[in-house]
């Protein structure tokens, strides 16, 4: 509340005006009091003296306190408006309440008066800082929905650069691995040793525009639920890697203790398995007969058991191998997405996904995932 206020004072009756004057004053509220008695007075009032606070006697010639809200409405919203006048009956004060007056005090209680012009005070003050929050709240919802769809032009523009990707570069790798087997058959050729540098240079390329892709499909397109065969998701994620150095060398052990028809997404199943088969291969020991290992079982779960008697993690290295762009072992080739892309996988499926490791014996992955619900089953 200001130190002095500005009371315009709308009272045609002087010595009630400086009865209601000595009401103020006596509770030593500090205020600058201007009395006008016609309507031309009070609205050139509203204007030049730009009060804080209006009191209103009911009835005046030719004008009365109804007339003088609607008028100090128009004005501001925000002025406390308080109808000071004689005996008025309960129906008349309740329908200025309506009409928007903050409140009402008769003349014959007039030391009600000082506590009535601060506690409306206080009140609009209290609705300003309220609708100050709720403009501010307005404001940031309008600019988060403004960042959400600066967001939204983003990610389709990723969505756009990603394809870009996959498209542009992924075919001129297969056209020219096209070339390097047609350029295998020419007899002038020998030196077949750069043809196959070659072909495992675009490989790992082509590996790591896979990943790029399988990124951004993980993160922004939904589950899509159908029947899986695990199996079969394993064996075509492996012979698409054969294209590795060491994956001919790698026996397969697949073992599964169910039978039954598993509902899950595949595009994310064989994404875990591509991933975890590549490391696999990358990383077997070559001073023993490399295996794979599977264990699938859907009794109350989708749970895959993955090992391998590779290379092993180092103990320091367990806690950070699902981190993006971690590799930790110098045979590492990729992006360091390999790992962190099953992890990702595997949240968006609910599930979870736990690792063993000993170093020169093998690693195990452990996955479970939720066996989603079709209309059918």
């Amino acid at each position: 509340m200001k130190n002095e206020l500005k009371i315009l004072l709308l009272e045609d009756i002087a010595e009630e005006a400086a009865l209601i004057e000595r009401a103020i004053r006596r509770e030593k509220l500090h205020s600058i009091i201007k009395r006008v008695d016609t309507r031309p007075e009070f609205e050139t009032a509203l204007s030049a003296f730009n009060p804080d606070v209006v009191l209103s006697d009911h009835m005046l010639p030719q004008f009365n306190s109804i007339e003088a809200l609607i008028l100090c409405r128009k004005h501001s919203s925000s002025i406390p408006f308080i109808l000071v006048t004689g005996t008025v009956s309960e129906e008349f004060a309740v329908n200025c309440l309506k009409q928007g007056a903050d409140d009402y005090v008769l003349k014959s209680n007039l030391s009600r008066l000082p506590s009535a012009i601060i506690n409306s005070l206080n009140q609009r003050d209290a609705e300003a800082k309220k609708q100050f929050a709720e403009n501010e709240l307005r404001l940031q919802y309008e600019q988060l929905q403004r960042s959400n769809r600066e967001l939204t032009k983003i990610n389709k523009e990723l969505d756009n650069f990603v394809y870009s990707v996959s498209h542009n570069l992924r075919d001129p790798l297969s056209s020219i691995l096209g070339i390097i087997n047609i350029a295998r058959l020419e007899e002038k050729i020998t030196d077949l040793e750069y043809f196959q540098m070659i072909e495992e240079s675009i490989y790992r390329l082509d590996h790591t525009l896979k990943d790029i892709v399988d990124y951004s499909m993980n993160s922004r397109s939904e589950i899509r639920i159908e029947a899986i065969d695990p199996r079969q998701l394993f064996m075509r994620n492996f012979e698409n890697l054969m294209y590795l150095p060491q994956a001919r060398a790698v026996e397969v052990i697949f073992e599964s203790s169910s039978h039954a028809a598993c509902y899950s997404d595949s595009y994310r199943v064989g994404m875990i398995f591509h991933n975890l088969i590549s490391n696999s291969i990358k990383y077997s020991d070559s001073s023993k007969k490399p295996y794979i290992k599977v264990n699938v079982s859907t009794a109350d779960n989708l749970k895959i058991i993955f090992s391998d008697n590779g290379l092993g993690i180092r103990q320091e290295y367990l806690p950070r191998i699902f981190d993006m762009f971690f590799r930790g072992n110098e045979r590492s080739d990729g992006a360091g997405l390999g790992l962190y892309i099953v992890q990702e996988a595997v949240q968006k499926l609910q599930g979870s996904v736990s690792v063993e490791s000993e170093e020169k014996i093998g690693t195990t992955f452990t996955i479970k995932l939720p066996i989603f619900k079709t209309s059918n089953n």
